[in-house]
């Protein structure tokens, strides 16, 4: 007689079978993981990380994919918020990412990183700008295709000493990593310079209503301009705040302010505002080809750190074919040797993760839109 499987061995050698197979079908993939703000206040600045994704993955897949293996994206959203960010992160580490593109602000990028670094994952930022990511040499496993903060602060102060020759300088931020920290960079660069005086300094609460006490106390320093370290929902606030007191106030911001979101929601108040942004590729032929190929399969124009986020997923999965495998050490050292042609030029990074070659421009809001200064 032939014996006959209890019901539980049947059960059980089924979901072993289905277990292995599904092992199986993970490794038939590459997996690249996208996290930042796709909802919320923020979400400008993460969804053209996404649709940098997507593109850069339909051609890749579209040649036959990487290693041989098509790319799959897995999108998850932390709102840019560190306590939600964390959560993003061991979601996207138990769904088997092999490199995330992400995260965009810098106070969620550095809530994500351990867990990323304790898995052995690469994560390519095209916006975290604090410093102390790549430079605190803590997270060996992070690398980003933006300049840090400490260069984006010395261009907004020698804009505002030697292009502008201002003598009073107020300088406020939004008591997030990425805002703080660049405004600390401000502060201790103007101080250490004796043709201008810091007259104020000051962090404000994000997403309040009101920001009339801080402006009333701008006023009252004669500060000839504010250097703001932040986004643009309280730049907008601010700018917006301070015109409508008839206050002609120089403000000088950064890449959280330079998005058209800015312009939209400041409106005629945002015409005249400076803020550094990474430097004007739109020359590069990749980045028209990339700018083309959003514009044909989105019908809009991109928006922040866009070719950014080209670069990065370019530079990512480029380097996992450079190594040859998916293993992190191979795929890091790849980053740090192999030259990549991305939208921003030929980059590779150094031994703290930084793009080499990669830098800032200033900008201005001129009829409505922002200009790249020469």
């Amino acid at each position: 007689m032939k014996k006959r499987l209890g019901p539980f061995l049947v059960v059980a050698v089924v979901a072993a079978f289905l277990v292995a197979a599904g092992t199986v079908m993970a490794a038939d993939t590459i997996k690249l993981g996208v996290a930042g703000p796709h909802s919320g206040d923020l979400a400008s600045y993460g969804i053209p990380t996404i649709k940098a994704a997507e593109l850069v993955v339909k051609e890749i897949n579209a040649k036959g994919g990487v290693l041989g293996k098509q790319v799959e994206l897995l999108v998850e959203d932390d709102v840019c918020k560190p306590e939600v960010a964390t959560n993003t992160a061991t979601k996207l580490v138990s769904e088997g990412v092999h490199v995330v593109l992400g995260h965009i602000c810098s106070g969620a990028t550095k809530a994500a990183l351990g867990i990323y670094k304790d898995s052995s994952i690469p994560v390519m930022s095209p916006s975290a700008t604090n410093p102390a990511l790549t430079q605190s040499g803590d997270y060996p496993n992070f690398f980003r295709t933006i300049a840090s903060d400490d260069a984006q602060a010395r261009l907004e102060v020698d804009f505002a000493l030697d292009v502008l020759k201002l003598k009073k300088i107020a300088v406020l931020h939004d008591k997030g990593d990425y805002g703080k920290g660049l405004a600390e960079f401000a502060k201790a660069f103007l101080e250490k310079d004796a043709r201008a005086e810091v007259v104020f300094y000051e962090g404000i609460t994000p997403g309040a209503v009101d920001y009339s006490a801080v402006v009333q106390k701008i006023k009252r320093s004669k500060a000839e301009a504010v250097i703001f370290g932040g986004y643009h929902p309280e730049a907008s606030k601010i700018v917006s705040q301070m015109r409508k007191k008839r206050m002609d106030t120089v403000f000088i911001s950064d890449d959280g302010v330079k998005d058209d979101t800015f312009i939209k929601v400041a409106q005629k108040y945002a015409e005249g505002v400076y803020a550094t942004g990474p430097m004007d590729v739109s020359k590069n032929s990749m980045a028209i080809a990339a700018n083309e190929a959003h514009q044909k399969t989105y019908a809009a124009d991109p928006g922040a750190f866009y070719l950014n986020a080209y670069a990065a997923a370019i530079a990512l999965l480029n380097a996992i074919e450079q190594a040859g495998s998916t293993d992190y050490a191979a795929v890091t050292n790849a980053l740090r040797t192999k030259d990549v042609e991305t939208p921003l030029g030929k980059i590779r990074f150094d031994d703290r993760g930084d793009a080499i070659g990669v830098g800032f421009s200033m900008y201005q809001v001129k009829d409505g839109a922002y200009v790249e200064l020469k």
